[in-house]
């Protein structure tokens, strides 16, 4: 299977791929969708922290968390959208379980070379379960508005910023799902249910 990758990438002399715990060796510069399982996804996700683990609360927020949270809001805000669109906003972070999740000034501070690793592991997750390589910009507009909306409650929630100081860094949301408190979960609870709600929505789609 071949994708077409955003950028060509040098080939490094030295080891570029990351053992997971299903066996699966999977290249971090050239990744093929057939070494990509969505339990080494949801167990990655479920351990990798959001705001560089600067959040209040017994436990650490992950990704998997936010990425619950992200598909929750997207089914929410848009009712009637095809439900591959759902498993793709559950995704839509999913390459973090290999490259973790750096705060965005980071990202900046590293210029497109993140990116580029970023987007070619997301190609091939979104191909590994019958997504489109890259998602229509129409959807993909939708998911980032919901994503940056749970961003500033979670700047609100969880890591400490006031309600002016949230806004200056991110837009205050303007949806129809009314704002709940987030209740930080344990790393496992977040794993089995990252992996049931991608169950759910695979048997909606099929």
């Amino acid at each position: 299977m071949t994708i077409k990758y955003t950028k060509p990438i040098k080939k490094l002399n030295h080891r570029a791929w990351q053992r997971m715990l299903s066996g699966r060796k999977l290249d971090i510069l050239s990744p093929s969708p057939l070494d990509i399982e969505i339990e080494d996804i949801a167990l990655g996700l479920s351990r990798v922290t959001r705001w560089n683990g600067q959040t209040t609360g017994k436990h650490p927020y992950s990704v998997a968390q936010h990425s619950i949270l992200v598909e929750e809001l997207f089914n929410i805000e848009y009712p009637n959208m095809d439900k591959k669109w759902n498993l793709a906003a559950l995704l839509h972070d999913a390459p973090e379980y290999v490259i973790g999740d750096l705060i965005t000034p980071f990202k900046y501070a590293l210029n497109n070379s993140y990116r580029f690793v970023e987007d070619n592991l997301m190609k091939a997750i979104f191909i590994r379960f019958g997504l489109p390589a890259v998602l229509p910009k129409q959807i993909e507009s939708k998911i980032k508005k919901i994503d940056k909306a749970l961003a500033w409650f979670e700047a609100v929630d969880l890591a400490g910023y006031k309600h002016k100081e949230a806004s200056q860094i991110i837009k205050k949301p303007n949806l129809n799902f009314k704002k709940q408190i987030i209740e930080v979960q344990s790393a496992k609870n977040v794993e089995k249910k990252f992996l049931k709600r991608f169950q759910e929505i695979k048997l909606e789609i099929s």
